[in-house]
């Protein structure tokens, strides 16, 4: 009786994680804008530089772990947590924590996702007819190469990329690889714009995210796009060849 009425629950239950994650999400759109910002930054540098000075762990795993937070529950202030992390920690050690902190908030929202919503439309697109069916197969055939892809193109918002590859049914392995693997050119980014913050605040000015779009910096990204579906395209090529 205990075991049917535990089976019972289990349904339900399991798309509980899901839930806090987008009640949360939209909790925070409307509350924490402001707060998670670069002029909440410019005022506790100071206060931020001391303690890491003073406690250099103590400070990198909160970083991390507050990171985490932001992307676990699609908070808004990841682009201004990358850069921070470029300010207190440099270049190589506040990339590191970054992709750490980012892969692992990814991997959160891709687990609550999977548990819940995204196996039972999994199962459902596995037992239909038709187009749905052939994109989630195309996609299985191609995860590794699309997955890069979603990390890669800078249109792709990034909770999407989490979200979507759960709802769908792609392999853990490769979610988890590619995400580590796929967020470091844009972490590199971000990172290096924190480097500089010290300077721009200096001049009273706010850091310019639209470095990202500058050509030396948009155009090795966008190369990586095209090796990433290079596989896609060429297993294309050969399908039509052999039909």
């Amino acid at each position: 009786m205990d075991q049917a009425r535990r089976g019972g629950r289990h349904p339900l239950a399991r798309h509980i994680p899901l839930a806090v994650i987008v009640t949360a999400a939209i909790i925070g759109f409307f509350t924490l804008g402001d707060l998670l910002s670069f002029e909440t930054l410019r005022a506790h540098r100071e206060t931020l530089i001391a303690f890491r000075d003073a406690n250099f762990t103590g400070l990198a795993l909160a970083f991390i772990g507050i990171y985490v937070v932001i992307v676990a529950f699609s908070l808004p202030g990841a682009a201004v947590a990358s850069v921070t992390g470029g300010f207190l920690f440099g270049l190589a050690l506040g990339t590191l924590f970054n992709v750490i902190a980012a892969s692992l908030g990814a991997i959160a929202i891709f687990l609550a996702a999977r548990w819940g919503l995204g196996r039972v439309l999994a199962e459902r697109i596995e037992t239909s007819e038709g187009t749905l069916k052939k994109i989630k197969a195309g996609l299985n055939e191609n995860e590794v190469s699309v997955l890069f892809l979603m990390r890669l193109v800078p249109v792709v918002p990034f909770f999407v990329a989490n979200l979507l590859p759960a709802l769908v049914g792609v392999r853990f392995v490769n979610f988890a690889l590619t995400t580590v693997l796929g967020i470091i050119p844009g972490a590199l980014v971000f990172t290096w714009i924190g480097v500089g913050l010290g300077e721009v605040f200096d001049r009273g000015e706010s850091p310019d995210l639209s470095l990202l779009w500058e050509p030396q910096v948009i155009g090795p990204i966008l190369g990586l796009c095209v090796l990433a579906a290079l596989p896609i395209v060429i297993k294309q090529l050969k399908g039509r060849k052999d039909g």
